[in-house]
């Protein structure tokens, strides 16, 4: 069984901001939503708690610890083409140790900070819903 596809996933994102305000984020390489820009995040493993997962992913992903400051939304995330549906926490979180480089170049081409005000179109539902609720 498929998380995610068979029964529903539940993932995690981190929306990470710097000293100027803008928000970093990956482009894609992969499904779902590939060639979309995305904040940071992924899939809570069994047993594991959320805050711990976005702990990990961010580490994994973008290489810096991170403190969570507070949990902005949860999205729905359902994507009828691809037949998926997650349940996404995504969390404002700060960097306390490290610099971000792209740790996972496989599933993501590049990564950029961001003017919240000159975001680009084709980001994400969850990056979506959480810049909204910043």
């Amino acid at each position: 069984m498929i998380q995610g596809k068979d029964y529903i996933g539940v993932g995690v994102g981190a929306v990470i901001k710097n000293n100027r305000g803008e928000v970093l984020l990956l482009l894609r390489n992969k499904e779902p939503e590939k060639g979309c820009w995305s904040i940071p995040g992924g899939k809570v493993e069994m047993f594991e708690n959320i805050e711990d997962a976005i702990k990990r992913e961010v580490k994994e992903e973008v290489d810096v610890d991170v403190e969570i400051i507070k949990l902005l939304t949860v999205t729905n995330h359902i994507i009828s083409k691809e037949k998926t549906h997650w349940v996404a926490p995504t969390f404002l979180v700060k960097i306390i140790n490290g610099q971000v480089k792209n740790v996972e170049p496989q599933k993501h081409q590049d990564l950029k900070w961001f003017s919240i005000n000159n975001l680009p179109e084709n980001i994400t539902i969850t990056t979506k819903n959480a810049i909204n609720n910043l």
